[in-house]
């Protein structure tokens, strides 16, 4: 923002940019003059539009011509009142279109001074970012390093390792040289007795094959065998069945004899209970008779029959 413009200065500028025949504005002031910030501009080029009709006024007196004739003075001031009042109308015309355009100018300054204050915010923010991604970035540059030498100390111990591992690895192909010489004698020797072992095997399918044989022929008598006694079980299955349907007629003829004789037993007892039933009714007549008459009784009692020789001429009726 530039400094040290004063008032005069506004308006010594205004009087010569209206002498030069073009409106003062902020803008024609301030190139004008080189310098001057757009507020300080606008408040003295107020103060000048405000003191514009005193000057005019002073201006008209100056321009009054003396001993002229009261009719021409006055229609002289006439004119020169209209052409004031004309030039004050221009004159607050343009004065609203300047404010308009100064006022147009102050927002414009406020939308970039947002916009700065916007940009500068950012910029904090992005060197808040920037000092905590460098402590970050220091605090990692300071975990690589023990990384490093944790790695460094890791491969030291790696190449101790390997040197290790070398001897280990000449001891075992060392190892492994006495035991292939050890594998090549037990191979001599293992074929040697798998020799042995298959002459033992084929002396045992030998005697296996032998052994089959007679079992065979032993099979063969035992099916021979087999054969005949079926044939003796199958004749005595026939005498049995022979003797079963025999024992199964005379079954069957002694339950029809069994038959008749239940048959003949059951008409004897039908004939025994009709007997007993006239024995009875004869004894119920006696009763009745030995009740009518008691001497009568008396007497037939001393010549009656005992009731054994009552059943025996029953059973022989």
């Amino acid at each position: 923002m530039a400094r040290g413009i004063t008032e005069i200065d506004v308006h010594t500028a205004a009087d010569a940019l209206v002498a030069a025949g073009e409106r003062p504005t902020v803008e024609r002031i301030r190139a004008h003059l080189g310098t001057g910030s757009p507020n300080t501009v606008t408040r003295w080029l107020e103060t000048w539009w405000q003191g514009l009709g005193q000057r005019l006024d002073g201006h008209q007196a100056r321009l009054a011509v003396p001993e002229a004739p009261e009719a021409v003075a006055r229609a002289a001031g006439q004119w020169w009142g209209l052409a004031l009042e004309a030039a004050k109308a221009s004159l607050e015309e343009k004065l609203s279109v300047e404010r308009a355009a100064l006022q147009a100018d102050r927002d414009a300054l406020l939308k970039d001074r947002e916009a700065l204050d916007a940009e500068a915010t950012t910029l904090r923010s992005e060197n808040e970012t920037a000092s905590t991604a460098k402590r970050l970035a220091e605090a990692q540059s300071t975990e690589l390093a023990r990384l490093v030498s944790r790695l460094e100390a890791q491969i030291e111990e790696t190449t101790l390792q390997r040197d290790a591992a070398i001897a280990r690895e000449a001891e075992i192909v060392a190892s492994r040289q006495a035991l292939e010489q050890r594998f090549q004698a037990l191979q001599t020797s293992a074929d040697a007795e798998r020799e042995g072992f298959l002459q033992h095997i084929r002396a045992v399918e030998d005697r296996a094959n032998a052994e089959v044989d007679r079992t065979r022929q032993e099979v063969k008598e035992l099916k021979i065998q087999q054969i005949e006694l079926v044939k003796a079980h199958t004749a005595a299955d026939k005498a049995m069945q022979l003797l079963l349907d025999q024992a199964k007629a005379e079954s069957k003829d002694a339950q029809q004899e069994l038959s008749l004789q239940r048959t003949r037993t059951e008409a004897a007892e039908s004939r025994l209970g009709q007997l007993q039933e006239v024995s009875d009714a004869v004894e119920a007549a006696i009763r009745r008779a030995r009740a009518s008459s008691g001497s009568a009784a008396g007497r037939k009692k001393t010549f009656s029959p005992s009731p054994k020789k009552r059943s025996k001429i029953a059973g022989s009726k």
